[in-house]
């Protein structure tokens, strides 16, 4: 009985110890495994890579095919990278590709982690705004204008308004904003009175920009209503943005020479606040979006919005919140915001 007992301990003694988890087991095997530092290391790189793209963006030459403002334009989306880095990090067990990820999230973060993640939106406000480019080939205006003026805003900008099309607006809106003004193929309707209203010249040759005086209750609002050339990415060319560009310029200038000091401008600028282009206006000018709304706040195209190349900026008034209203007949979503004096 003994040496049976003793047999058997020894039998017992001499199996092979589980570790107690399924965790604990993939950890005992990370541990041993000699190639998880080495495996990977071009996602490593890759990850390294999209990092310096994110942080020196703003140094990308726009000499070949405009490729800083293209990538400009786009710049949150790289952000899809980190998951797939990640899972094909996780796949090859490489510790090296993993570890390298911190740096691209960390920048994505600081970034853009603002616009995603904090809530800068407040309520109230003294004057409400719209924009949008309703299309020229919108095939619903009177629905499109009842929409906005739903809205409840107190100015309204459109933008790619057809000859054809101004007097299906001008009725549609008439109940709403007594005062409008339409220039070339772009608009404002308010409900308070305008003045000094003049086109704007942004060196196209035919009118797609005005400014206004807009005499709310709490004073003259100097108001921007602007549609800059349209932006094309081709395979010979690569982002051709010359005359948008050239717009930007000119319509700085003009904002620059506002002699009111709260001023507004509403419109489809073709690019983004990250893009470089548009810093004859970014630079003097700040984003309801970026300073009092949620998220991006993306535009365009309706159906799948993936920039927001529809802009309500400021200069000499508060932003309280920033959003975005729902789809009408347009390819572009139409954008409001509030703000105080």
């Amino acid at each position: 009985m003994t040496q049976a007992y003793t047999q058997e301990t020894g039998q017992l003694g001499d199996a092979p110890q589980q570790s107690g988890s399924r965790i604990g087991r993939l950890f005992d095997r990370l541990r041993n495994d000699r190639g998880i530092w080495r495996r990977g290391l071009v996602l490593a790189a890759i990850a390294v890579l999209l990092s310096l793209v994110m942080i020196f963006h703003a140094d990308i030459p726009n000499r070949v095919g405009n490729l800083g403002s293209l990538l400009e334009t786009f710049l949150p989306w790289l952000g899809l990278f980190l998951p797939v880095l990640l899972v094909l990090g996780l796949v090859r067990r490489s510790a090296s590709a993993v570890l390298a990820l911190v740096l691209p999230v960390a920048v994505w973060l600081n970034l853009f982690g603002g616009l995603m993640f904090s809530d800068k939106s407040g309520s109230g406000g003294e004057l409400t705004v719209v924009t949008h480019n309703v299309n020229a080939e919108n095939a619903d205006p009177t629905g499109t204008a009842k929409d906005v003026a739903a809205s409840g805003a107190d100015v309204v900008a459109l933008e790619e308004l057809t000859s054809s099309a101004v007097p299906t607006y001008e009725r549609a809106l008439a109940g709403t904003y007594r005062y409008h003004t339409v220039q070339g193929t772009v608009g404002l309707w308010s409900k308070y009175p305008l003045s000094g209203t003049k086109p704007v010249n942004i060196k196209l040759g035919w009118t797609r920009a005005l400014r206004t005086a807009v005499a709310t209750p709490h004073g003259e609002v100097g108001v921007y209503v602007a549609h800059l050339p349209s932006v094309r990415v081709k395979f010979n060319a690569g982002f051709t943005a010359g005359q948008r560009d050239a717009s930007a310029e000119a319509l700085g200038q003009a904002i620059a020479r506002e002699p009111l000091k709260k001023v507004i401008l509403l419109g489809d600028l073709n690019g983004t606040m990250n893009d470089r282009a548009l810093a004859p206006v970014t630079a003097q000018m700040r984003s309801a979006q970026g300073a009092a709304g949620d998220g991006f706040g993306f535009s365009w195209p309706a159906s799948f919005p993936m920039a927001r190349i529809d802009q309500i900026m400021v200069r000499g008034l508060d932003p309280v919140s920033a959003w975005a209203l729902p789809r009408t007949g347009s390819d572009h979503l139409p954008l409001a915001a509030s703000v105080d004096y």
